[in-house]
């Protein structure tokens, strides 16, 4: 068997297949990006086109609470689904500043999800 080759977002050429995260306009360099409270590397865990975040790996915001999640939960039985946080740390006057989670746009979506905030880090 020949070798794998890695896949990094390098590697994929169409912007459409990737899932995507604007930075909001208040952050500027040096920033770093976090997902699930781990650092991401760019050019390793993601790439950059201007304000955009551009990941290979699927990144998924929990969907609304269904009915039959909705009943497990009134007896007790907890569910969980995936829900990943994009975070960004960055700094305005030297002051730190986190960005959390920031909204996900999934390929083919054409509006991401609500939700992002920026908040001074602690």
């Amino acid at each position: 068997m020949g070798a794998r080759r890695a896949r990094g977002p390098a590697s994929i050429g169409r912007m459409s297949e990737r899932w995507r995260v604007t930075l909001p306009a208040q952050v500027r360099e040096p920033f770093q990006v976090f997902v699930n409270g781990v650092a991401q590397r760019e050019g390793i865990d993601y790439a950059r086109q201007g304000p955009t975040l551009l990941f290979d790996r699927p990144l998924e915001k929990e969907r609304r609470l269904g009915a039959g999640r909705w009943l497990l939960g009134a007896f007790g039985i907890g569910t969980y689904g995936n829900n990943d946080s994009v975070d960004v740390r960055y700094e305005v006057a030297g002051r730190p500043q986190v960005a959390q989670g920031l909204p996900i746009q999934a390929p083919g979506e054409d509006n991401p999800a609500t939700g992002g905030r920026g908040s001074e880090a602690s």
